[in-house]
């Protein structure tokens, strides 16, 4: 079985892409021939106008990548330290660097903790560390592999505003992959979603909810417990005492089901919730391809 299966794709400068799939769906394989690391059995791949297998070290000095379960620094040096050894990697001239590093150190927050070894850092500092790192030559792309794993909600929300910010100020490309559908929300105009190594969609968040069909949640507080509800265009998926939930499918109108609902029940409260990315995308892994067009 291939790891991908005839992928074929562009992403235009300035993007900001999220690249999605269940575990195993060759989502690594990808990120790793677009980075070099892997060569591609067959078929051909350009990064920045370079072929990544055959021109590596050019390709590295144009882009950035960071791993989010494994750190490029230098674990038992102060993090100040490991970026100015990142500098001479990619030999980074010193007044150049000085200057990126004063803009990382405010982007990112970095100042209380520039001194502290790496090794000392809780994870959103290291991660914080890592991105510095992998934008200190100031590269036109940013492979990001799970950034956000295992962050608390204040690190996410560091991460999500610099990574927005240098997006649309900078101007630079950013290919995410990530299970953190939040991310994806928060940051992604576009988004591609592989499985079982082939693409199967290709396009904006908001079309990608236009497409798949899933079920809005009606959420019914009786004023006493009672059988499952029963009313047209809608089913009860769950009951817990008075509170029932009721799945509407998307071509049905929710405000005929509420109408029903209230004229037929005695009713204490009533939500609808629309079904969020997570939801979309699980049914998108489930039937493999989108069910309207």
């Amino acid at each position: 079985m291939d790891a991908v299966d005839r992928i074929s794709f562009s992403v235009a400068a300035g993007e900001f892409v999220g690249y999605l799939g269940p575990n195993g769906a060759g989502k690594s394989t990808t990120i790793k021939m677009l980075t070099g690391i892997l060569t591609p059995s067959s078929g051909r791949i350009r990064v920045a106008g370079l072929d990544p297998s055959r021109q590596r070290t050019a390709l590295a000095r144009r882009i950035g990548v960071v791993f989010g379960q494994r750190t490029t620094l230098w674990w038992d040096l102060p993090l100040r330290d490991s970026l100015t050894l990142v500098r001479h990697l990619y030999r980074v001239e010193r007044s150049v660097h000085r200057t990126r590093l004063a803009e990382l150190t405010e982007l990112l927050d970095l100042g209380s903790f520039l001194d502290t070894p790496v090794r000392q850092l809780s994870l959103g500092q290291r991660m914080r560390g890592d991105l510095a790192a992998a934008l200190v030559h100031d590269p036109e792309l940013l492979v990001l592999d799970e950034p956000t794993i295992g962050l608390d909600v204040i690190s996410k929300a560091t991460v999500r505003a610099f990574l927005t910010r240098l997006n649309e100020e900078q101007g630079t490309t950013i290919l995410l992959t990530t299970h953190d559908l939040g991310d994806v929300e928060r940051l992604c105009r576009r988004v591609m979603v592989i499985d079982h190594g082939q693409l199967t969609y290709d396009g904006s968040v908001q079309r990608l909810r236009e497409t798949v069909d899933v079920d809005r949640l009606l959420i019914v507080d009786l004023a006493d417990s009672a059988p499952p509800i029963e009313v047209d265009g809608a089913r009860v998926v769950r009951t817990d005492g008075p509170r029932q939930w009721l799945a509407i499918p998307s071509d049905v109108n929710a405000a005929a089901v509420v109408a029903a609902v209230a004229g037929r029940y005695e009713v204490e409260d009533i939500s609808l919730r629309e079904p969020g990315i997570e939801d979309v995308i699980t049914r998108l892994y489930r039937t493999g391809v989108p069910t309207r067009s």
